[in-house]
């Protein structure tokens, strides 16, 4: 991947890292984790190179554990950052909000997760948390106070701490004029099976502890890496299948209201082309215009094994005691 600098400026390679700004409460006020790097003596969010092939989500969690020594689970995305290195290269950082891991709680997640190198203290000597403008006045470059902003302004909204609810579009399969079984059993292609791996560590970063899908095969083969890697048990449903939404899209409607509804746990429901607009205009009654006005808005909604990402705040005064979708990310599959 390359970037223009400006015009005339010759491209230079980008590269691609990502971090989290780690946040707790404590005595009743919001605290965030800084970092220090001895080689630089800076402090800043714990982030890093993507290795290749690596997603942003994964690579995120991976440095955040790297960095802190330990685990954290995603949340709404942040600002990122992009700037020239001394080096002259050009590096863009997502970002998101993030909590630590909870034993038990998040036990499901961690499992599908690959390990992680200790804290290499030559790199990373200190970490601290401080209070939000304790933190902003000990970052070193003022840059990294923009994403700091944004977490303190869902924070003063009741809209930080969030769930997260994956649709997922099953992974390629194998077209119906090649196919000569039933459709129910219509089976991935070996790009699909690939799509259905690739979930796995992006499935993990958020935390995802429930997993709901179509019964037909080729989505209950795409969560089947993340469900064996985590543990699962997961629930199936003929009302996701793009038969029966044909005859009830009301049942799909109801199956995301209560996911959305759900207080504890993240989740991932997989269906079909034919049952993405009921899934998504579910998610479009739970959210502001300009969430809702960045939903796919057509068809094919979303392609083989991409998912989209809904960040969930939960019920309270603020928004009528329903849950609310606060953010949508896409994830594109990796693999074509």
């Amino acid at each position: 991947m390359t970037a223009a600098l400006g015009p005339g400026a010759t491209h230079a390679p980008v590269i691609n890292s990502a971090g989290a700004l780690v946040w707790r409460m404590r005595g009743g006020s919001l605290q965030v984790q800084l970092v220090h790097r001895p080689k630089y003596d800076d402090w800043s969010w714990p982030k890093g190179r993507l290795d290749n092939g690596e997603t942003s989500q994964a690579g995120a969690i991976r440095e955040v554990a790297e960095e802190t020594g330990k685990p954290i689970v995603l949340g709404r995305p942040l600002p990122g950052l992009q700037y020239l290195t001394p080096e002259g290269r050009v590096k863009h950082v997502r970002y998101w909000a993030a909590r630590r891991a909870r034993k038990g709680h998040d036990s499901f997640a961690l499992a599908a997760r690959s390990p992680v190198a200790p804290v290499n203290r030559r790199e990373i000597d200190r970490a601290e948390w401080l209070g939000v403008d304790d933190a902003a006045d000990r970052l070193t470059r003022e840059a990294d106070r923009r994403p700091l902003e944004a977490l303190a302004e869902a924070y003063e909204a009741g809209l930080l701490g969030t769930r997260t609810v994956v649709i997922a579009r099953h992974g390629r399969a194998y077209p119906r004029s090649e196919w000569h079984g039933s459709e129910r059993d219509r089976p991935l292609t070996p790009v699909g099976h690939a799509h259905a791996a690739a979930l796995v560590p992006v499935l993990a970063a958020y935390g995802v502890e429930q997993a709901v899908s179509s019964r037909w095969e080729r989505c209950a083969t795409t969560i089947d890496p993340y469900v064996r890697a985590a543990g699962l048990r997961p629930s199936f449903s003929e009302y996701l299948t793009e038969a029966q939404h044909e005859r009830s899209p009301s049942r799909v409607a109801a199956t995301m209201r209560d996911l959305l509804a759900e207080t504890n746990e993240s989740s991932v429901l997989c269906t079909h082309r034919p049952v993405m607009p009921t899934v998504l205009d579910a998610l479009a009654q739970h959210a502001p215009h300009d969430v809702a006005d960045v939903l796919p808005s057509r068809d094919p909604f979303l392609d083989p094994g991409e998912l989209l990402v809904a960040h969930v705040a939960p019920t309270g005064t603020q928004n009528g005691g329903e849950p609310q979708v606060v953010a949508v990310e896409h994830v594109a599959p990796p693999l074509h």
